[in-house]
């Protein structure tokens, strides 16, 4: 009688990555180092999206595709609600307060960790193509660099809270809105071209590099659909004869605006502005029109991937450093724990590895690193701070946490605003300002402040989180820090503006005497990328990828 055979689980859970065998295997199923493409957009609010949204107006038939086999974190939260500071919390796992980085114009110590650092040290080349927001080290651990940063990596954009009442003459203002439509030509534009070519043609000379090629790390982050709200006919004719939706709380009254809120509208000029409705319309045309752009991108990466025989042994994974208010409350851009601007897309694409399901859990990029140093089968350095945690659990469908802490210390404010998310309720608090709780399970669009309610249950609530926020933070020595950060920035930047001025910002490296047909470069490198599939009776001998060989047809 055959002995009885107990299957896995569908997908089946391989030993962790990076080991070899485990009890009822001989090799894992899956490869010890899987590649991983990150892909990043900028300003892409998470509710507006179809793959969270299903009333969504917004055509991403890519993500869609993609989301439909993903693990798809629904409640994904960006640590700081701006650019640079919730990349550098994302690439390190750290608060921002925690690496010194307060606002866009914030150097973290090139001795902070990141994950690109993780990753290279376990085997993997580490590359970077678009928009990270580095300021001072444009680098932080990838190996490759593939194009510029689109903003400076200069102390130039630095915050002043010694003078709260100036508005930033080089800061978001209401042209974007009041200019808004199609165009023929943007920087942005110009950008993301760059960045998606970069990409492409990254994957294309990797997978030519034969047998021996390191796994990579390729992280692409589009600057789209990032203001100002203009895109080029093809992504605007789109949404030709929809009727654009309007957000779903009109501005409000300035004397029902949150103090942050008041500030956001001087800082933004905002303020005397009554948008109409078509002003409101074509700026969120626009940028629907500018997400789609991102998801045509997306769908060229993924189409590469495929192409090259690089997409089953690839973890995708998609997210965005903040998001947009688009009108919501009267506001725009970001800068405010309201979801349509804390909330971001997340998810984690490996079907070989993660069955498709939905995380209703919160979460926060700050748990990349971790994920990603567990998923590639390392191992966290014992004794280095860290405060992502692993999403290891969720994507395994087990019981992973619901967690998430933020801080903000830029435009806007005057003090440190945090905020704690955790199941039904967002808790934020700043010095300066009243506390607000929200409990989105009952009210998802913030209407209610429920930390003036009388309700012995919800105080209850918010004095658990008030105790919780005052033993976390010392916002006396965070305040400190951030204005000594703001005085030393300002002083060194008007003293490096005198005389010859030196650019921080990348310069790159790229060489035409290594690129295509040259003759130092040895004819084994030059036939592995004279085509690709290799042709299997090639002088040289060399055999297709195992992945591309239903690609290569008969010898001969």
């Amino acid at each position: 009688m055959a002995p009885s055979i107990t299957l896995p689980e569908s997908p089946p859970i391989s030993p962790p990555n990076g080991y070899q065998g485990a009890a009822g295997f001989s090799t894992p199923l899956f490869p010890a180092k899987p590649n991983v493409l990150y892909i990043m957009a900028d300003q892409l609010a998470a509710p507006a999206l179809a793959m969270h949204n299903p009333k969504s107006q917004i055509k991403t038939p890519n993500i869609d595709k993609l989301a439909a086999k993903s693990v798809v974190f629904d409640s994904a939260y960006c640590n700081s609600p701006l650019c640079a500071p919730s990349r550098m919390a994302m690439v390190t796992g750290q608060l921002p307060s925690k690496i010194g980085s307060y606002d866009n114009a914030c150097s973290i110590g090139s001795d902070t960790p990141t994950y690109a650092h993780y990753l290279r040290a376990a085997g993997y080349e580490t590359t970077l193509a678009g928009k990270m927001h580095f300021i001072g080290d444009q680098l932080h651990g990838y190996e490759n660099r593939l194009t510029p940063d689109i903003y400076p990596a200069d102390y130039g954009w630095a915050v002043n809270w010694d003078e709260p009442e100036r508005r930033l003459e080089w800061y978001h203002n209401s042209s974007s809105i009041l200019q808004a439509g199609p165009c023929v030509r943007s920087n942005q534009l110009d950008y993301d071209e760059e960045v998606l070519y970069k990409s492409k043609q990254y994957l294309y000379d990797y997978v030519r590099r034969g047998q021996d090629a390191r796994p990579f790390c390729l992280t692409v982050s589009f600057t789209h659909p990032h203001d100002p709200y203009t895109i080029e006919d093809k992504y605007w004719d789109m949404y030709e004869g929809v009727d654009i939706d309007m957000p779903q709380v009109p501005r409000m009254k300035e004397e029902d605006q949150d103090p942050h809120s008041r500030r956001l509208l001087h800082v933004c000029e905002l303020e005397g502005h009554e948008f109409t409705d078509e002003q409101i319309k074509r700026a969120r045309r626009a940028y629907y029109g500018a997400v789609s752009y991102v998801d045509d991108c997306i769908g060229q990466l993924l189409e590469v991937l495929k192409k090259c025989g690089l997409d089953e042994n690839t973890v995708v994974i998609f997210s965005g450093d903040h998001g947009d208010m688009l009108g919501e409350r009267g506001l725009w851009y970001k800068m405010s724990y309201f979801e349509p601007s804390v909330r971001v897309p997340l998810l984690v694409s490996h079907p070989r590895q993660f069955k498709a399901r939905r995380v209703s859990q919160s979460v926060s990029t700050l748990d990349i690193l971790p994920t990603l140093v567990e998923l590639v089968g390392t191992k966290l350095v014992p004794g280095l701070p860290l405060d992502g945690v692993s999403m290891m659990p969720h994507l395994y469908g087990g019981n992973g946490h619901d967690n998430v802490f933020a801080e903000y210390m830029g435009e806007g404010t005057i003090a440190p605003m945090m905020m704690i998310r955790r199941g039904s309720w967002k808790y934020i608090t700043c010095p300066a300002d009243p506390p607000q709780l929200f409990n989105l399970s009952k009210d998802p669009l913030e209407l209610v402040n429920l930390a003036t309610s009388s309700d012995e249950e919800t105080q209850a609530v918010l004095q658990a989180f008030e105790q919780e926020a005052t033993q976390k933070w010392d916002f006396e020595k965070i305040t400190q820090d951030v204005l000594i950060g703001q005085r030393r920035r300002a002083f060194v930047w008007s003293a490096l503006q005198k005389g010859r001025f030196e650019s921080w910002d990348w310069k790159g490296d790229e060489d035409g005497r290594t690129k295509y047909i040259r003759s130092q470069t040895p004819l084994d490198d030059l036939e592995l990328k004279a085509r690709f599939p290799t042709h299997q009776n090639i002088s040289n001998g060399l055999a297709p990828p195992k992945s591309m060989k239903k690609l290569v047809g008969p010898a001969g």
